[in-house]
This record gives structure tokens, sequence and C-alpha cells, in this order.
């Protein structure tokens, strides 16, 4: 089993993925797609911007998701702005922080120093498709998002609306 950040930068994409408890990669990220395998634990984190207002909103980490299949091509691939997707995972989001709460990377960043070995340039590291975490720094954050999520069931409902 692998463990992942998922960036996920704006808030369509995001409601997407929460409905659909799946995630979709462009053309060029096949290899990440592709990487990815029944079991792997992706946390969905929501990018400063992913609500279009970086002042007031921080980076969090919102969920825990395990994928459930390997990498697909979709037929109908899901887009985004004038963007495809073409290669879809399926998921099983477990645990999520309701709307505008989670788990702030930020001030966690000195202490995942495996994913983040130069903390004054983390935020480069999250521009990727996928940002790999080494089973310390996965249980770190596993541990500290505990405090912020709950069931998906029991928070899904905050996010209605979340695309408009």
């Amino acid at each position: 089993m692998s463990a992942y950040l998922l960036p996920i930068a704006d808030r369509e994409p995001l409601a997407w993925i929460l409905r659909e408890q799946r995630t979709a990669f462009g053309e060029h990220r096949a290899r990440d797609a592709l990487a990815l395998e029944a079991g792997d634990v992706l946390f969905l984190y929501t990018t400063r911007g992913c609500f279009r207002n970086p002042t007031r909103d921080r980076g969090r980490v919102i969920g825990r998701a395990v994928v459930k299949a390997p990498a697909k091509r979709a037929r109908r691939p899901p887009s985004f702005g004038d963007r495809e997707f073409p290669y879809v995972v399926e998921l099983e989001i477990e645990s999520l922080a309701p709307l505008r709460h989670g788990l702030e990377l930020a001030p966690l960043v000195p202490r995942l120093k495996r994913t983040f070995p130069d903390p004054t340039a983390w935020s480069v590291r999250m521009r990727r498709a996928l940002v790999s975490l080494d089973a310390r720094d996965a249980a770190l954050v596993e541990r500290e998002l505990g405090a912020h999520a709950v069931r998906y069931s029991d928070a899904i409902h905050t996010y209605d609306g979340v695309a408009r």
C-alpha cells in the first residue's frame, strides 16, 4: 500500500470527486494515474485557491480515500474547463471534514520531513498530481486528520452547491 496527497485546485473538480467518489487525471498525468493500485490511500487536499478565495481559505487535508481499482481510460472522460481527464480512478471516501474545515497542511510541513525535506519550498511539490507520502508521514497525516474528519456520509451534505 502507498499513500499520497491528492491536491485539488478548484471547486468544480472537488465537487465531482466528492459526489462520484472518483478522481481523474489528464493525459499528461497518465503515469501517475496508472501507478495507483487498489488499497492505496489518497489524502484529499484542497489548495488555498480551490474555493477561489485564497486570502480567506487555507490549504487543508479534508479527507481520506482508498483506491478501489487501478485507473481506467474513460469512454466519456470528465472535463473541467476546457480540459479532459481520461484516466479515472474509483475511490471509497472513508472520512471527510465538513466544508471549510480540515487539517491545515502548512503548519504540519516541518514535521513531514521525508515528504518535504525543504520546508521553505513545500508548496512547489504540491503542484503535482500526486504527492507521495512515506509510511511515517502518512501515519502523521492520518493521525492529525482524525481530529477534523468524520465519516463521509456525515459530512458530504456540507459540500452541497460547492461547485457554484
